[in-house]
């Protein structure tokens, strides 16, 4: 069986998740689910990045004890996991687990071994928000563009460096080898232009008297690695790399994550991540000796009402919050859940800033789910029990898709809904319901018809709204009007 790897980036735990993180999860669900529908083996990655001066901090102003409070936090993210519906076998890594740890150090080592750590003073300005350091180019009126209300600390003292500058000709030669590295392509352009106007090292430890929260460097119990560092990481310690105590063998490791020569790897990320994942992640791996990545999708951010979601304005969406408000209008738990992921993969561009308002939601559940699929579910399951209409289910494969083989998530559902649309007029045209009362074999034909064709979108559903999908096809066979599901009723705005 072909192995597909894929993963989502690591929410650090200084805060509840919030709806930008609930979009790329499912987002990677879907990619996952039709992969899995091909009929590939899928090893889904997600879990939490839990070191770093940002969680230090809110630990100590929240006044617990820092593995508490990253627990406390870590399970909300784990929770999330079915209130979006995601596939019940996703791998959930934690960075403070032992054996990523154990992979840091080892990969540590490798990197050091192969010439690309050296240890220096240095001075930097640098973004808490990001933790990442900024160079002048980067910086608007000297300010983060992401965090612009957040003051640039002046760094200065003696840490450990990875020799980011070697290695822009092997990521050139990268980016050339594999010309869809990463999409969409405006965001493949960005990253070839950064990295082809020179790359500067750039600081990989922490002093821990200043910052111990953080996995020991080897060989110097006085430092820290870099949360980036610690945290990119992840995507081969939880396939076991690192750690011969692993029940995931090295073996499939490779078949996973790749070879140097056929890399496997799939990554997703928000747009603020493109510089660590397809550059410096990338410059990691080279360093180490390992296989690079073979693809990353990028996309972009949710924005509330126009404006830019931040704790100050307090428009941050909760998915937790919104599936209770969904609740609260009526709805079961499985229709709040398929209604965001509607929103999430349907409304939401795969690549551009998308907006979210919860009135906006509503009018598109009511639109788009309840008079759309539901009403049209219902009136073709309706048509087929009045009459005693069954519809043989053969055995069909799930077809490639062309729009997700391009990931285009919100492109292959606008195609479903035109189908559905498609549907409808043809039952206006033909009126199959009149139509059986005067001519059987016709009306029957008809029927018989919309139920294959409704057969066929739910199977497209499948990676979308997989619980909507499957109460579609438990009654499709033979519907009965008893067991006719009302899928998702109106609800008030």
């Amino acid at each position: 069986m072909n192995k597909f790897y894929i993963t989502t980036t690591l929410p650090y735990v200084n805060a509840p998740p919030h709806i930008g993180f609930a979009l790329e999860m499912a987002q990677a669900d879907a990619i996952a689910r039709y992969q899995k529908l091909l009929g590939k083996e899928v090893f889904f990655n997600t879990g939490t990045d839990e070191h770093g001066i940002k969680i230090y901090q809110k630990a100590l102003e929240s006044d617990k004890e820092i593995q508490a409070y990253v627990n406390e936090y870590a399970e909300k993210f784990k929770k999330l996991m079915p209130v979006l519906g995601i596939s019940d076998d996703i791998h959930f890594i934690r960075t403070t687990d032992e054996y990523h740890v154990k992979a840091c150090r080892e990969f540590w080592k490798r990197v050091d071994k192969n010439g690309f750590i050296e240890k220096k003073n240095y001075k930097v300005k640098y973004c808490v928000g990001c933790e990442l350091e900024k160079t002048d180019q980067e910086l608007d009126h000297d300010k983060c563009p992401i965090h612009p209300n957040m003051e640039l600390e002046i760094r200065e003292e003696e840490n450990y460096f990875f020799k980011f500058s070697k290695l822009q000709k092997q990521l050139l030669s990268l980016y050339k080898k594999y010309p869809d590295f990463v999409v969409p392509d405006f965001r493949f352009n960005e990253i070839k232009k950064f990295v082809g106007n020179g790359l500067q090292d750039f600081s990989i430890s922490r002093l821990r008297e200043k910052m111990p929260w953080g996995v020991p460097v080897p060989g110097d119990e006085d430092h820290v690695m870099y949360v980036w560092f610690d945290a990119l990481i992840n995507y081969i310690s939880t396939l076991g790399w690192g750690n011969q105590q692993s029940a995931i063998s090295n073996q499939q490791f490779e078949e996973f994550w790749g070879t140097k020569a056929n890399p496997k790897a799939l990554q997703i990320a928000g747009k603020d991540n493109l510089r660590q994942q397809s550059a410096m992640w990338q410059a990691m791996l080279l360093a180490a000796g390992l296989p690079t990545s073979r693809q990353i999708i990028i996309h972009g951010f949710i924005n509330s009402g126009g404006q830019k979601m931040s704790k100050s304005l307090g428009n941050v969406a909760d998915p937790y919050a919104i599936i209770h408000q969904l609740e609260e209008k009526g709805l079961s738990n499985e229709q709040a859940t398929d209604a965001l992921r509607y929103y999430l993969l349907g409304e939401i561009s795969t690549f551009e800033d998308g907006d979210y308002t919860f009135e906006h939601l509503v009018e598109v559940y009511n639109g788009k789910l309840a008079n759309g699929l539901g009403n049209l579910t219902s009136r073709i399951l309706k048509m087929a029990a009045s009459n005693s209409i069954k519809y043989q289910v053969l055995s069909i494969k799930y077809k490639e898709n062309e729009n997700l083989k391009q990931y285009e998530l919100q492109k292959a559902m606008q195609e479903i809904w035109k189908e559905m649309g498609e549907l409808d007029e043809y039952i206006q045209k033909n009126e199959p319901f009149k139509t059986i009362k005067t001519d059987r074999e016709k009306g029957e034909a008809d029927i018989r018809y919309l139920l294959e064709q409704l057969h066929h979108i739910a199977v497209k559903l499948q990676p979308f709204l997989p619980q909507t999908s499957e109460k579609i096809l438990q009654v499709i066979n033979e519907p009965k009007l008893e067991n006719i599901p009302k899928l998702f009723p109106r609800i008030e705005a």
